[in-house]
């Protein structure tokens, strides 16, 4: 094996090109079209009512819980895949099966119409493991590749180029979408169905290039009598103590994870939130989604710059802040001019936020060779907080019959993170102004 060389230009490139190929999942089928889709074909008249299985449900609430269901999955087996990345070396044969589940999964979603209820459902669950489970390799191979004065820049590129991967994609389909009688479809249903098989081969096509480009095997060492099933759980418990006693990173991880509880409930839940909630057409609700990808681009880079001025927990302190006062303003609008004021905020601060929280939660990692595991500790987190926002959006949605309240609780889980970001910074200056005395 060919040792790995940290800020090799030709290996980072191709690392950030993985965004680009694996954000049309997120912008497409997670908070676009597919949503906007479902909820057409889930609804009748003024039923939302929908038989899965045999069980019923409503629709918003099973596609919530459809998400949660993924997640605790990927939650669930990323410990055993990572470890037998670590202990073999192959994080990117493992980051390249995930990638081929998420990516063919979104090429069966053409199959999903009023009659394939199950097989939409099951696919979708599918490309969310897929896409999901790839992060986790992903992810790991930061601080790797990269030195950690580069991270931050490195992990914001990541997320920029990810922006135009997805919005190249959508203003494609939207060309399909929104004026099918431009090209002779009489068929409604025909023009989502095509975004969702070009997902397919965007994801994969491009993905190729990070494939070609990261390095076959990294720090493979398997120790004798190591159990490889046991390891990555085991592995877990050992980052799970080791986090224990560093109590920045205690701190952060909490923070992180009541912020994340939030963040990704607003991603996947938004384009629901405007299409049953507040009544806005497609033609409104789908370029305004896609104006928050345009948003997201800047946002990524200016809290990059942000946190190079400020210090990374300042700036996180400041998007808790935009997240909270955006919540308020999604349970307050009424319309689509509300809808889109909010929806530009929501751009501006996501890329911002994932990008930092990602390469802050890098910086603070201790020397150690294996960075999968702590990444598959992140990650686990991160889908953990996944599961617990959008089954509880779904939870208090099907107990109140309205979605506003589910925001409510969406507001209680960032004040949570905020106080404990504050906790960090306030144990953080105060190391500072030690230091000078030691």
């Amino acid at each position: 094996m060919r040792p790995i060389i940290k800020g090799d230009k030709k290996i980072t490139r191709g690392w950030v090109v993985y965004d680009f190929a694996n954000s049309v999942y997120q912008l497409t089928i997670g908070s676009t079209i597919f949503p906007i889709y479902y909820n057409a074909i889930t609804r009748q008249g003024d039923i939302d009512t929908i038989s899965f299985f045999g069980f019923k449900a409503i629709n918003s609430v099973l596609y919530s819980w459809a998400i949660a269901i993924s997640y605790l999955i990927v939650a669930m087996f990323s410990p055993l895949f990572s470890s037998i990345a670590d202990y073999t070396g192959r994080r990117k044969l493992f980051m390249m099966i995930f990638t081929w589940i998420g990516a063919f999964s979104c090429g069966i979603l053409f199959f999903f119409n009023r009659n394939t209820i199950e097989l939409g459902l099951v696919a979708f669950t599918f490309a969310t493991i897929g896409y999901g489970g790839s992060l986790v390799f992903y992810n790991s191979f930061l601080p790797i590749i990269a030195e950690p004065a580069d991270q931050d820049r490195i992990s914001a590129r990541g997320y920029a180029l990810g922006y135009v991967g997805g919005v190249s994609l959508l203003i494609i389909n939207l060309i399909f979408v929104l004026f099918p009688e431009f090209f002779g479809i009489t068929d409604s249903t025909l023009p989502p169905r095509l975004a969702f098989a070009t997902v397919f081969l965007w994801w994969i096509g491009f993905s190729q290039i990070t494939f070609r480009r990261l390095p076959k095997y990294t720090f493979g060492k398997r120790e004798k009598g190591a159990n490889v099933i046991l390891k990555g759980y085991q592995e877990l418990r050992s980052v799970f103590n080791q986090v224990m006693k560093m109590s920045q990173l205690k701190i952060y991880l909490v923070a992180f994870f009541f912020m994340t509880m939030g963040l990704l409930t607003i991603m996947f839940m938004a384009a629901t939130y405007g299409t049953k909630e507040l009544g806005l057409a497609d033609k409104v609700l789908i370029p305004t989604i896609l104006l928050i990808q345009l948003v997201g681009i800047g946002g990524a880079w200016s809290f990059a710059r942000f946190s190079g001025r400020f210090g990374n927990v300042k700036t996180l302190i400041f998007s808790i802040m935009g997240w909270i006062a955006i919540c308020i303003g999604a349970y307050l609008i009424k319309g689509a001019s509300g809808f889109i004021v909010v929806a530009m905020c929501v751009g501006f601060v996501m890329g911002g936020t994932q990008a930092l929280a990602r390469s802050t939660y890098s910086k603070m990692l201790p020397e150690t060779r294996n960075h999968t595991s702590f990444f598959s500790f992140y990650d686990v987190m991160e889908k953990i907080a996944s599961v617990g926002g959008t089954f509880s959006f779904g939870i208090i949605e099907a107990i109140t019959g309205s979605m506003r309240y589910s925001v409510l609780a969406i507001i209680t889980f960032f004040l949570i993170s905020l106080v404990f970001m504050i906790v960090l910074l306030y144990i953080q200056e105060k190391e500072k102004r030690l230091q000078p005395a030691l």
